[in-house]
């Protein structure tokens, strides 16, 4: 029988554009898993259509169930503004959810969340069972940025949690009772409507400015993304294709061998080729025009009067 010591529960979060991507992750995830273990891998969405949670739920094993929870009318009063939009132009609910995590399954007291866009070459549970101490959340630095200095600046200007003490939310080793009780996902809203913070990545600045000082540093291992600027990790443990170094787009990134491995053990490997074979040159001036638009946004922000950094620095805000 399964008990609760070995029950290890792992969130997702998407819509229908990211359905390929999901699949993917969980057949690597599902492939590296160990079997004595109870793996509940719960897909927090957004209008997911059918065909896709039935092809997604045919993952399925023994040891590693996946179930699907509709999100329809959850956060509908966070608008698509500025500040709410993934990578400045997109806007999906779906980047918030991971915020109300804890309050949603009162069953557990710890848990994962991981964005689609990662491959698991690991056990996950090795993960789940790293002690966080009385921390809120674990969390790797986010090495994507590094070597950004716009970026980097804006991290200590703008959110006032400097360099590689900001973390990425891609990858979260959630404490899911303490959560609860700093009514994690109240505050976020509280100050959401409150501030209406601009911000270049919405559900990250919040977590790293709520959290700051309550952050347990997991090894990098766990979130490896690729960027050129760093040098490639031997062995990574969970590799996280973040911002626009997607191997289904581009040539040449770091760790794209990992995720070609599992797309194409994949029910979606024919479409995720013809959207490779898709992204034209078109496509990628407008990434290129997206970054362009971050880094000025980034630069905007740090100026303005109203920052988390200016607003918890001031006192007029406590956090987590």
């Amino acid at each position: 029988m399964t008990t609760v010591k070995n029950r290890i529960p792992v969130f997702f979060s998407i819509d229908d554009r990211y359905a390929a991507c999901l699949a993917v992750a969980m057949k690597s995830l599902i492939s590296n898993a160990n079997p004595d273990n109870h793996y509940h891998l719960i897909v927090l969405h957004n209008n997911l259509s059918e065909e896709h949670q039935k092809r997604i739920g045919a993952l399925s094993t023994d040891f590693a169930k996946v179930e699907f929870v509709s999100m329809e009318g959850k956060l509908s009063e966070i608008n698509d503004r500025a500040g709410s939009r993934l990578r400045c132009n997109y806007f999906t609910l779906t980047i918030f959810f991971r915020l109300l995590i804890a309050d949603m399954f009162p069953q557990y007291d710890k848990g994962i969340y991981v964005d689609s866009d990662i491959i698991v070459p690991s056990d996950i549970a090795q993960l789940y069972q790293i002690d966080i101490g009385d921390c809120l959340l674990g969390a790797c630095s986010d090495l994507s940025i590094t070597g950004i200095p716009v970026f980097m600046k804006y991290l200590d200007e703008a959110i006032g949690v400097g360099g590689r003490n900001y973390v990425n939310s891609g990858v979260l080793l959630m404490n899911m009772k303490k959560l609860r009780e700093v009514s994690m996902g109240r505050r976020f809203l509280e100050l959401f409507h409150k501030y209406h913070f601009d911000s270049v990545a919405p559900d990250q600045d919040y977590i790293n400015a709520m959290c700051k000082g309550k952050i347990f540093y997991l090894p990098k291992e766990w979130d490896t993304m690729p960027n050129e600027n760093e040098p490639e990790i031997p062995n990574p443990k969970l590799i996280h294709y973040n911002l626009f170094s997607k191997p289904w787009n581009y040539d040449d990134i770091q760790y794209e061998d990992y995720f070609w491995k599992y797309a194409k053990e994949s029910d979606y490997y024919e479409e995720i080729l013809a959207e490779k074979e898709a992204f034209d040159d078109a496509k990628r001036e407008e990434e290129q025009k997206m970054l362009e638009g971050m880094l000025e946004n980034a630069a905007r922000i740090m100026k303005e009067e109203v920052t988390f950094r200016r607003v918890f620095e001031s006192g007029k805000e406590q956090r987590l």
